[in-house]
């Protein structure tokens, strides 16, 4: 008889590590987040596998019960991609900061979206490279005043969401980790879409960030949907992602249904590579191990 799964609950999710994040630090809320959201689809731990590059937020692999890998900076995204398609039965769940996926990681960002590979992408966006304490990012504003930029940023902030459409994404969404139900929900349709999925977070970091704080987003935030928003017309979600100023939109901005990379690949037909026979004999096998190692 098999074995029957364990009743699924919000402690099912907890890692074995205590999150180590400044009190108050928005990953707190993502983590949470990630963790509702898994519960609502019944995804069970070996269901999933998390990805991250480096950074304060990229430890948490660490802090969620699932499989994980804490990867390289700027190369969580490649590592995933391995991941995925070695085993298509996997969720897989990259999550890392802006510095990390918007700067070192561009590259890899760019190749996966218009390749619209079947991954999930949670980017705690805070503005600054907090791990190494508060330099500009690749989102910093214009003119906002750090240690490295004490006369003001001259460089101009990254768009990431309108990036994304234009490169093939087909899930966009953006949420706040001040709104921890709202983000549940975008991560939630982020995971069950069939596609590459990114969800950009204004994650604030309450020690290194003091302009973008969780007081500025909520004097500015507003949800699409309460204004009419269509997710499915990209010249409209296109044109929402400049709104940045007094007004800042938050949730779903795009979504499509596309062919995915793995519909492309004939020998993916027969199911997960792990689960399908190599073809060599074990002869054959340790000579090729011999030759290589």
């Amino acid at each position: 008889m098999p074995k029957k799964e364990p009743e699924l609950t919000i402690e099912t999710y907890k890692g074995s590590v205590e999150p180590d994040w400044c009190p108050g630090c928005g990953d707190f809320a993502v983590l949470n987040a990630l963790q509702a959201a898994a519960l609502r689809l019944g995804l069970h731990p070996h269901e999933m596998m998390v990805v991250s590059g480096i950074g304060c937020s990229s430890n948490m692999p660490g802090f969620i019960n699932a499989y994980g890998v804490h990867s390289l900076h700027g190369r969580a995204v490649p590592m995933a991609t391995g991941v995925r398609l070695a085993n298509t039965d996997l969720n897989v769940i990259v999550t890392g900061g802006d510095g990390d996926g918007y700067g070192i990681g561009m590259g890899h960002f760019i190749h996966a979206m218009r390749r619209n590979l079947n991954i999930t992408y949670i980017v705690m966006d805070n503005q600054v490279y907090s791990l190494t304490t508060g330099q500009i990012s690749p989102t910093s504003m214009l003119e906002m005043r750090t240690k490295t930029t004490p006369r003001g940023n001259a460089e101009t902030p990254t768009n990431p969401l309108a990036l994304a459409i234009i490169s093939g994404a087909t899930y966009v969404a953006r949420g706040f980790s001040g709104d921890p139900k709202g983000l549940a929900d975008l991560i939630a349709g982020a995971i069950s879409h069939r596609g590459f999925a990114l969800v950009d977070v204004f994650s604030p970091c309450v020690t290194f960030n003091k302009l973008n704080t969780y007081a500025w987003f909520r004097e500015r935030v507003y949800n699409l949907a309460d204004e009419g928003h269509n997710p499915e017309d990209a010249e409209a979600a296109l044109r929402k992602t400049f709104e940045f100023g007094e007004r800042i939109p938050l949730g779903l901005f795009f979504r499509a249904e596309r062919p995915i990379y793995e519909d492309s690949e004939p020998v993916l037909r027969r199911g997960p590579l792990v689960g399908q026979k190599i073809g060599l004999d074990k002869k054959l096998l340790d000579e090729f191990l011999a030759e290589l190692m």
